[in-house]
């Protein structure tokens, strides 16, 4: 990683066309500054996620691991009064997040709006 001496920015690297070649070169992305790039030169990659890709999914695997906090709750399927519990904020940021249960006896998932 090297640094633009004119402004301190990162420069990053870029390919240029010369002639009929294309040359990496480290580029500021503020005040222009050019330099060749010398020597091994990683060029990082965004990879962008679809909203789908990002939810994560508790597999049976995980479910087995009992490391989430305890409340006292009725399950609506057994009857049950001890759940599992844990938040996810499934709207807005501005409104209040999604509260999920899952029974320590079945397993049945259900969730409480706040």
């Amino acid at each position: 990683m090297e640094f633009c001496p004119k402004c301190g920015t990162r420069l990053k690297p870029t390919k240029k066309k010369q002639g009929k070649k294309n040359v990496l070169v480290l580029k500021c992305p503020k005040c222009g500054y050019e330099k060749p790039a010398q020597g091994k030169v990683t060029i990082p990659r965004v990879v962008a996620l679809t909203p789908k890709e990002r939810i994560a999914i508790i597999d049976k695997e995980a479910q087995k691991l009992r490391t989430l906090p305890t409340v006292t709750i009725e399950c609506p399927k057994c009857g049950n009064n001890t759940a599992y519990v844990w938040q996810v904020q499934t709207r807005g940021s501005d409104e209040s997040s999604t509260q999920f249960f899952r029974c320590t006896k079945c397993g049945y998932t259900f969730r409480e709006y706040s």
